[in-house]
């Protein structure tokens, strides 16, 4: 029987622009996700805030998948911080479009705690059982970020109340697990690890055809930072290490900065203006480029194009962009922190170092500038790695195997006391 599967991204919509502002891997990961669901044969509706008065409520973006803009709030962007407010408006929604539609879903999977609070109103109305994946922890960002994280302080205890009621969990690496067992005092037992992934048939190696598409000399040694441009990120520390190996180990190189909201009213954000202020107090203003948002099928020319692909957040849940690096034989420097120190094998794909420390990326980079045979071997290891583990394919066989196991649980629990009746009948008539 085809499962039909309500996939809940309160904030991240699959049909955001990448690198606009708030669109990151959540949105990645429920794009691929429902895409890989559906050639597996599920069918998938995807529900997201509407954040914009031109967008239709339903969307039949692909075969088997629908995108459901759901109106709850106003119908312009607001910060993710700042919707929960408008959750349980999310949820009579969902809940009466199921209803007027005649829709059964046979499991809902929620992406970040507020799409859990929907899922948790939906099952108590609809019967239908769910999972979760947090993408983010409230604890650990308020450990990384303090007072600059903007959530409400209900946060953590809704986080802690999803994972004792939702049907399974779903972390995205191993440390993603511990601090739920750790901070949150969750059950290992009912949480799965499955990670995030990247698409092979968007991205492989091209790496002379990509120079050459954006113009760059072929010899240059060229550093690559892609992903949103807030400061968790640290986008700061990747622009001054490119100071220090500059100063420190003599190496002129050149940093391609992609992403960034685009400009409003003229103005670029407050982030990318203080990195562009930044860059240029380096006087490093004509070695860095702030190319801004891309599409999809336009990353793949700068993860080739690139010597070393960066990324040296202050926390990450799990980034997918070091995998997508990978998948383009691009050797990987990022942060130890969440996945990263997953999916980056040390001195076999890349590096890992500590966040916050320019001087020892600058060392990282210079080693693999002065390497170039030792650069490409990790870029070809990394390759492998990521086909053996992290294709959206196997990782939506794995969420899938999830999905079966809930919705075989479910089916025996509603069944369990309809056998032990018969059986009790059973007795006593023999």
């Amino acid at each position: 029987m085809v499962l039909k599967i309500a996939l809940i991204s309160d904030h991240a919509s699959p049909l955001a622009a990448p690198g606009s502002i708030d669109c990151g891997g959540q949105n990645v990961y429920v794009a691929q996700l429902a895409c890989q669901l559906a050639k597996l044969g599920y069918e998938v509706d995807v529900f997201t805030r509407r954040d914009c008065t031109s967008h239709k409520q339903v969307v039949h973006w692909q075969r088997n998948i629908r995108v459901i803009n759901v109106p709850a709030g106003p119908a312009n962007y607001v910060p993710k911080e700042r919707i929960l407010p408008y959750m349980n408006e999310f949820a009579d929604f969902m809940t009466n479009f199921a209803r007027r539609r005649k829709i059964s879903y046979d499991v809902v999977h929620a992406n970040f705690f507020m799409s859990g609070i929907v899922a948790e109103q939906f099952k108590r109305a609809m019967d239908v059982p769910y999972v979760i994946t947090f993408h983010a922890l409230g604890l650990v960002r308020r450990l990384s970020q303090g007072a600059a994280d903007g959530f409400p302080e209900e946060r953590s205890a809704i986080e802690q109340r999803l994972m004792r009621n939702a049907d399974r969990i779903i972390a995205e690496c191993p440390q993603d697990r511990l601090d739920m067992e750790q901070l949150y005092g969750a059950d290992p037992a009912r949480i799965d690890i499955v990670p995030c992934g990247f698409n092979p048939e968007e991205l492989w190696p091209l790496r002379k055809q990509a120079r050459r598409r954006l113009g760059l000399p072929a010899n240059e040694f060229v550093v690559l930072q892609l992903g949103r441009m807030v400061p968790r990120k640290g986008v700061d520390n990747v622009i001054e290490s490119m100071a220090v190996l500059r100063d420190r180990h003599g190496i002129d190189a050149r940093l391609l900065v992609v992403g960034g909201e685009a400009p409003q009213g003229g103005l670029d954000s407050p982030e990318l203006q203080r990195l562009m202020a930044l860059s240029a107090s380096l006087g490093l203003r004509h070695r860095t480029d702030f190319v801004g948002q891309k599409a999809r099928g336009e990353l793949r020319a700068y993860y080739s194009a690139a010597d070393v692909f960066v990324t040296t957040p202050w926390y990450e849940p799990f980034g997918i962009t070091p995998l997508e690096a990978m998948a383009c034989a691009t050797p990987v420097v990022g942060a130890a922190v969440g996945g990263i120190k997953t999916t980056v094998l040390e001195g076999v794909t890349g590096y890992l170092v500590p966040p916050k420390q320019p001087r020892a990326l600058a060392d990282r980079l210079a080693l693999l500038h002065r390497n170039p045979a030792h650069a490409r071997q990790l870029g070809e290891e990394g390759w492998r790695h990521a086909h053996r583990l992290y294709t959206w394919h196997s990782v939506a066989e794995r969420i899938a195997a999830v999905y079966e196991k809930v919705v075989d649980d479910t089916r025996t629990e509603i069944a369990l006391p309809y056998r032990l009746q018969a059986n009790a009948q059973f007795s006593q008539l023999n």
